[in-house]
């Protein structure tokens, strides 16, 4: 498969504050799931992809596109959604959706037809004719989504496309996302913080952090723990459980829910070993299961890691 974005020592400075360092980056076909902390660089890379900021030095393309010479040609192929409410006070939903559509050049009639589509996709009901204003938080992220695909993009940036929403609502935009990426080939770029919504519907996971390229896997590989690790549910938390495993030269941590995460040399030994410790000190196993890595947990070691170098740059700078 041939990347949909590649891009090469891409760096952008405002003034004295560089917020994209040198950042080199592919982006496949599929969901990818853009992380970082606050300021990491991620709001300044979407406006670089989409050719809104000039940047200060580096190559790339965007579906075919020159990055910094086609523009125009890279922003009627794609569906962006910002984080920030961005409508005409005064218009319906359905009028800002169709202005959407007009301004991707799409005929009037037709236009209109696919706004109503769209909005249909979306569950937006007979509150498509109210005022935009009068809308809930929810109300507001649907036409915004629907805006963004009103003229069938061939891929999607989507800014922070759940902050707000409650869990239903959530749930419901996650699976629009992926009916899109799976029904009708759409690729997407997923820029969020909520790191449960990355690991529901996301390929690929890229992770920035000062104004570099951290990490980019995909989420099966991020998942994966290489030592022969489980997890361990039991009727109660015994001490007496934990220090038999222990003494067994067996790593144990206790995870938030309750379950212990227990590493061994090899998975049919480490099995054994907690049968036995078990039966040993009369627990009752409910789970066991093969363990996976936090997302969180890599996420937030990423920024350690990223931050320490930063630091020691500035030390040796």
């Amino acid at each position: 498969m041939q990347p949909l974005i590649s891009l090469r020592s891409l760096v952008k400075n405002y003034r004295n504050h560089r917020a994209l360092d040198g950042i080199d980056l592919e982006i496949m076909p599929g969901i990818t799931g853009l992380l970082g902390p606050n300021g990491a660089g991620k709001s300044s890379l979407i406006k670089a992809v989409l050719g809104l900021v000039r940047i200060t030095s580096g190559t790339g393309t965007v579906l075919g596109h020159r990055l910094t010479l086609d523009g125009k040609k890279i922003r009627n192929d794609i569906g962006y959604m910002p984080e920030d409410d961005c409508y005409i006070p005064g218009m319906s939903g359905v009028e800002v959706v169709h202005f959407a559509a007009s301004l991707s050049g799409l005929p009037n009639i037709e236009g209109l037809r696919r706004s109503h589509e769209i909005l249909d996709f979306c569950d937006m009901k007979q509150e498509r004719y109210r005022a935009i204003e009068t809308y809930s938080t929810g109300m507001r992220q649907k036409v915004k989504f629907a805006a963004a695909i009103v003229h069938d993009p061939k891929f999607l940036i989507l800014d922070e496309p759940t902050s707000g929403l409650d869990p239903e609502e959530r749930e419901a935009l996650l699976q629009r996302i992926g009916v899109l990426c799976e029904d009708a080939r759409k690729s997407v770029l997923l820029s969020t913080h909520i790191l449960p919504d990355v690991q529901s519907v996301c390929d690929q996971v890229v992770i920035l952090s000062n104004g570099q390229v951290r990490l980019n896997k995909p989420l099966t590989e991020l998942n994966t723990i290489q030592a022969p690790t489980v997890e361990i549910g039991v009727d109660r938390p015994d001490r007496d459980f934990i220090r038999r495993l222990e003494t067994q030269s067996l790593q144990v941590a206790v995870l938030k829910s309750g379950h212990l995460k227990v590493t061994g040399t090899s998975l049919e030994s480490l099995t054994e070993q907690l049968w036995q410790a078990a039966a040993v000190s009369k627990v009752m196993v409910l789970s066991l299961k093969p363990a996976m890595n936090s997302l969180e947990s890599i996420f937030m070691d990423t920024v350690a890691e990223s931050n320490k170098a930063a630091r020691e740059a500035v030390d040796a700078g």
